[in-house]
């Protein structure tokens, strides 16, 4: 154990000692001179720290005090009452104070308890109350300017997360400090309530037990009573006083001397303005020798201020040289260069007012809830999308990276709607026409005269903020599997293992690595199937994985196992799912074609095959469309992934999926079939 740790567990033993075993008047001397050190040590520390959090061992630290007071009172309260002496330090302490008149020093000690009582410490409580509450009412508020600032790109997922801890922590301290003032409070009354017993017992012992008259016991009881109380009171002073500077500081630049200094001094002509009046109160009946030479030093004080406040500050452009030049020469300058956003949105500076919430912007907010949406849907944690502007667009576009790569573009008219229908084509409604950016449907630009008539015509209509935060939402959902990473998929993996943990162990490191795991998943995400039911899909890797590691076929016991989840995804109200087949010709021509190899298997098919097996998936997809139907294939599980790989880089947007793949009680109709002759 550490000297520090061990310290501090003898000083609570010793506490406890104090309470009960009697103490020897020298020992008694040393304690109460620790007393006021330590009193004197925290109050300058509280003056000394920038924000709350520097000292936040202060409330449990004001308990400690104020037990060790309370034991030296019960101490020296033992050793005045039985002894009628409790040290030199209280004796000299009552003898300076009383000076030969027992009644003046009361009084003055009785000031003094008012003053700790009434003004240091009731207000030190109402201002931690009142700290308290303000701190809990405005976490909220915190919380959601961390996550703005997260979602602008302006600070880091780690800062934020210290930035989260920090305003807990404040909430933590101020309602510590809040129950932390009751103790200072409760010594007060305590102290005034021993100061009394000491002096009405002492007057009996001294008369009664010590045979001595009246005024022998008012002499000695009232002087050792009034020494006891200062040498208790101005350690509680001292700490009531270091109570009241913390709760009632802000986070500041400086410590409290520069501040108070900085602050009180800051305008050198109301510093002439105090001069002169002080110099007229030497007109009156006030001594005026004294007023002029207080006044004469405020005016040499203000005049010096103003002085040093005229001169300007030249900065030292060498000093400035070297800095910039070291700071381009060092290599961690060199390697921040490196660091690449997950996901950039970068805009023209006509789409500020999209981002710039002074001017009624909302982006910021809409990305958050992007975030939220994704993560119920695709079951993985966006990163942070940063927003920046960017002059080298042209004014009204915009377009989206990921990790550095253009994915998508578009462009925003901000004093127009997007008015979108693709099977209405009416010309008495004027616009600039365009294609709508995330679905590629045809649709106009009108102004906001148009807008009513082109909603009765049956357009629909959208702001500029949709239409954007439409198009970022299907791009990323297009490219989930790309931001899906180990370290992302390590994320999810200790967030399933806090509900799961037998069965996150049974997968993982045996005998799957979190590689393995991330391309099942990167898999399941890329055919926009979620992986927010992480549990069913560890089951089958539990299951599956000892049998094999081909990650490919892992992913298809995993969308086997998430039958339902699929089939809700494409059916919907019970109604017919509408399917183009594949016929077992084709189907015993891919699997046929399968090669195996070490690294895992593939489709050795001859180009004429697949050309023609395109073709013909690519005209039944048309047919389909037109029916405005979603266009999904079917085909057998043995060559469901394999027929994927072939048709995804021609039609990406098809979904395939196997009869394993949907629940028993779905109906399947058949619309079209991909066969070749």
């Amino acid at each position: 154990m550490k000297a520090r740790d061990l310290s501090v567990l003898l000083a609570v033993i010793l506490i406890i000692i104090m309470l009960v075993i009697p103490l020897p008047g020298w020992l008694l001397s040393v304690l109460i001179l620790i007393n006021i050190t330590l009193a004197l040590i925290v109050i300058l520390v509280s003056m000394n720290t920038q924000e709350a959090l520097q000292f936040s061992v202060f409330p449990t630290l004001i308990l400690l005090l104020t037990l060790f007071r309370l034991a030296l009172n019960v101490s020296t309260t033992r050793s005045i009452l039985s002894e009628a002496d409790a040290g030199g330090v209280v004796d000299t302490f009552g003898t300076f104070v009383i000076g030969g008149n027992p009644l003046v020093g009361f009084v003055v000690f009785i000031i003094l308890v008012i003053i700790n009582f009434l003004v240091i410490t009731k207000g030190s409580e109402r201002v931690s109350e009142v700290a308290a509450r303000f701190s809990l009412d405005a976490m909220p508020g915190k919380q959601m300017s961390i996550d703005a600032d997260l979602n602008a790109g302006l600070i880091s997922e780690t800062q934020a997360r210290e930035r989260r801890e920090k305003v807990e922590r404040e909430a933590d301290f101020h309602g510590s400090m809040d129950g932390a003032s009751k103790f200072v409070k409760g010594d007060a009354i305590a102290g005034i309530i021993i100061v009394l017993i000491n002096i009405i017992f002492g007057l009996i012992i001294g008369m009664v037990q010590l045979d001595m008259s009246f005024q022998e016991s008012i002499n000695v009881f009232m002087r050792l009573t009034v020494g006891d109380g200062l040498v208790s009171q101005i350690p509680a002073l001292l700490i009531s006083t270091a109570t009241g500077i913390v709760v009632t500081r802000a986070t500041s630049e400086g410590n409290l001397g520069t501040e108070v200094t900085g602050q009180l001094l800051q305008y050198p002509k109301l510093i002439f303005i105090a001069a002169g009046t002080i110099f007229l109160l030497g007109l009156t009946p006030i001594n005026f020798f004294l007023t002029t030479i207080i006044a004469g030093l405020l005016a040499l004080s203000g005049y010096l201020l103003q002085r040093q406040s005229s001169e300007p500050d030249i900065p030292d452009i060498e000093e400035e040289d070297q800095t910039e030049s070291s700071q381009m020469k060092s290599p961690e300058n060199v390697v921040n260069l490196l660091n690449m956003d997950p996901v950039e949105f970068e805009f023209g500076y006509a789409l500020i007012p999209l981002a710039d919430t002074n001017q009624g912007g909302d982006l910021l907010d809409r990305i958050i809830m992007i975030r939220r949406q994704l993560a119920i849907e695709l079951g993985i944690v966006i990163p942070v999308v940063r927003i920046r502007d960017n002059i080298q667009l042209n004014p009204n576009e915009y377009r989206l990276k990921i990790k550095g790569n253009e994915v998508a573009a578009g462009e925003l008219l901000l004093d127009h709607y997007l008015a979108m229908a693709p099977d209405i084509d009416d010309d008495q409604i004027e616009g600039i026409d365009t294609k709508e950016p995330a679905f590629g449907l045809p649709a106009k630009w009108i102004n906001e005269e148009s807008k009513d008539e082109a909603e009765l015509s049956g357009y629909t209509v959208v702001d500029p903020p949709s239409v954007v935060s439409t198009h970022i939402t299907e791009v990323i959902k297009q490219y989930a599997h790309t931001l899906l990473g180990r370290e992302e998929t390590k994320q999810l993996i200790d967030h399933l293992k806090e509900n799961y943990p037998i069965l996150v162990e049974e997968v993982t490191p045996e005998p799957l690595a979190i590689g393995d795991i991330q391309k099942v998943l990167a898999k399941l995400l890329k055919e926009n199937i979620s992986i927010r039911n992480l549990p069913i899909i560890f089951e089958t890797l539990a299951d599956f994985a000892k049998m094999t590691n081909d990650t490919e076929l892992l992913a298809e016991y995993a969308r086997q196992a998430l039958s339902s989840q699929i089939t809700k995804q494409f059916v919907h109200d019970d109604m017919a799912l509408k399917v183009i087949t594949v016929s077992g010709k084709v189907e015993k021509m891919i699997a046929e074609n399968i090669q195996q190899t070490e690294h895992g298997n593939y489709l050795s098919l001859d180009p004429e095959s697949q050309q023609n097996i395109i073709k013909i998936m690519h005209e039944e997809v048309e047919k389909l469309t037109l029916q405005e139907e979603t266009a999904v294939v079917l085909c057998s599980p043995a060559i469901r992934m394999y027929l994927k790989q072939l048709v995804e880089r021609f039609l990406p947007q098809v979904a395939v999926l196997s009869y394993n793949e949907l629940e028993p009680t779905v109906n399947v109709q058949s619309v079209g079939v991909v066969n070749i002759a």
